[in-house]
């Protein structure tokens, strides 16, 4: 079979950011922002407030180094004594280089020590998207709303195509998920992999192995985007195809 045995896909524990998102989202002013946006983005008043909510909720750091809450430890560590009991050890993890990839595995090797022993490797293709300019903002209408052309070239692409100024469209982070696929192939057949990395890759490599369509793939985005440490598993079934097929067990499974 030219697949490995089993592949396990987690997404990192929660991230500053991702806490950061939440509180945002109960804010009663970014909710009138909200409002205001969708009224018109280019009123006086949707960018006053997007001036508000660009100072009150910046992140003030990059991407890579934006770390776990101890909530994400927490749920890293919980996922860790889990899958220990669950599933194989793995014989090879690939891991974001991201801060919070990284050390989602740390917290969950204080709970399976095994994973010590593990070769693991950081591996650039399976990073987060790459926001480029709008960043600085840490919010899409925010964006928009301070860069309206982009708002425009967003609705008329739509979410898939469209390229954030200096960064990368979703598309792209399909095209780097896939050659990862080539390497898992060519160097872990017949293995167990852990793959810890961020959620639009995990889509993008559950569009590659299944074949989702664009359209497919943004559903998936908006109805079961993967939370922190959610769980998705494939098999390899080597009956499956001329050279064996992996099949999915589970996709965003919550074990904490």
């Amino acid at each position: 079979m030219k697949w490995p045995l089993s592949i396990t896909l987690i997404r990192h524990g929660e991230s500053e950011y991702n806490a950061l998102k939440k509180k945002k989202a109960e804010n009663v002013t970014y909710q009138r922002f909200k409002k205001e946006f969708e009224k018109d983005y280019t009123s006086p008043e949707t960018l006053r407030l997007a001036k508000i909510i660009k100072e009150k909720f910046a992140l003030k750091t990059n991407d890579y180094k934006t770390n776990l809450t101890d909530t994400g430890a927490e749920q890293s560590r919980a996922i860790g004594k889990y899958l220990k009991n669950a599933i194989p050890c793995p014989d090879v993890i690939l891991v974001s280089p991201y801060y919070r990839t990284r050390y989602t595995l740390w917290r969950m090797r204080e709970k399976w020590q095994e994973l010590k022993n593990v070769a693991a490797f950081a591996n650039d293709r399976i990073r987060e998207q790459e926001h480029g300019l709008a960043l600085l903002y840490n919010d899409r209408r925010v964006f928009q709303t301070f860069h309206p052309e982009q708002k425009t070239l967003y609705d008329l692409l739509g979410p898939y195509w469209y390229q954030y100024p200096q960064g990368e469209s979703t598309a792209q982070v399909c095209d780097r998920a896939r050659s990862i696929t080539n390497t898992i192939i060519r160097e872990y057949a017949n293995k167990h992999v852990m793959i810890i990395t961020h959620h639009l890759t995990i889509l993008a490599i559950r569009a590659n192995y299944e074949r989702l369509t664009p359209e497919q793939f943004i559903e998936l985005d908006e109805k079961e985007k993967p939370i922190n440490c959610g769980i998705t598993i494939y098999k390899g079934n080597p009956n499956a195809g001329e050279n064996g097929k992996l099949e999915l067990q589970c996709y965003n499974a919550k074990f904490y």
